[in-house]
């Protein structure tokens, strides 16, 4: 599967070839995850709408869910200014995050709110 060039084009790809993913929550709002994308792992995506990621410890691809049952259905795929930065905007099935919380980003709080 390849990505549309016109979308690759728009792309800034870090010195590996990816582009950091960041999934949000549809419904609450909540940053789920963060992960790694390709051009290959974004064609996926964008023609499944399940988010699927490039593991960059094992060197594969990965669909969200598919071995936790923790899916993800993407509703929207946006490209920050800058190129460098996606955001997925997903409904997710369970957890998010690897260790079972709901987000990744719910464990520690460097700085509290105001």
């Amino acid at each position: 599967m390849s990505l549309d060039p016109a979308i690759a084009a728009r792309l800034k790809r870090n010195d590996a070839g990816l582009i950091a993913a960041v999934a949000q929550e549809k419904s609450t709002g909540d940053v789920l995850m963060m992960a790694w994308m390709d051009d290959e792992a974004l064609a996926r995506t964008l023609a499944t709408r399940q988010g699927t990621y490039y593991s960059r410890s094992r060197q594969q691809y990965w669909v969200k869910g598919e071995t936790s049952g923790h899916t993800q259905y993407v509703h929207e795929v946006r490209l920050d200014c800058d190129g460098d930065t996606i955001l997925l905007i997903v409904d997710q099935e369970g957890a998010a995050c690897h260790i079972g919380t709901h987000t990744c980003f719910d464990t520690d709080v460097l700085l509290p709110a105001d």
